[in-house]
């Protein structure tokens, strides 16, 4: 099966996309860090129930850069040779 950058019927169009991909990688980025980084704090301060939390949010973001990963690689078989800036 096919993957398009965007999500079929989404409002924008290849020409202007319907979101910041790249942006959108720097953030979930962080947030999988902080949140393995916090987590690990908080298993090590007897917080357990705090650290499955963090971990949790850290498995969604996880799942999160797979997805975005697979719309930046269809945005650029999509767009050769055309170069995203980070907020685009």
């Amino acid at each position: 099966m096919a993957t398009k950058s965007q999500p079929k019927g989404a409002r924008g169009t290849v020409g202007h996309a319907n979101s910041a991909l790249n942006l959108r990688l720097a953030m979930a980025s962080f947030g999988l860090v902080f949140c393995v980084v916090i987590g690990f704090l908080a298993w090590r301060a007897d917080l357990v129930a705090g650290a499955v939390i963090l971990w949790i949010l850290a498995a969604i973001a996880v799942v999160d850069l797979v997805v975005i990963q697979r719309r930046r690689r269809a945005r650029r078989q999509e767009e050769p040779g055309v170069r995203h800036s980070l907020f685009e």
